[in-house]
């Protein structure tokens, strides 16, 4: 695309292709960011969430089981708050979809 920019003959197109190519260039930046942002907090989740899941491999009995209440509050917070951090990455993928559906 940036390329074809020197194919203008026309300032005023140029210019005004140019100026799309940046703006969408930025907004893309902003969703893979956001994107970026949703991925590195997976990982902490998924890493206690797999712990767990060993523990009661390892320890299943009524006593494991019950001391595992606490956790499975905190856990449950931490996968709350990676749901909302996706939704918000999705949320700014859609609206970067969006604007390129616009003229």
């Amino acid at each position: 695309m940036a390329g074809e920019l020197e194919q203008y003959s026309s300032p005023e197109l140029k210019a005004k292709s140019a100026e799309e190519l940046r703006a969408t260039q930025a907004r893309y930046a902003q969703l893979l960011a956001a994107m970026r942002a949703a991925e590195a907090k997976m990982k902490p989740v998924l890493a206690a969430f797999h712990d767990q899941v060993l523990f009661l491999k390892h320890n299943l009995n009524a006593q494991a089981i019950a001391s595992l209440e606490g956790t499975k509050v905190n856990l449950q917070g931490d996968v709350d708050r990676l749901i909302a951090d996706m939704q918000k990455s999705i949320d700014e993928s859609n609206r970067f979809i969006s604007t390129m559906k616009t003229p």
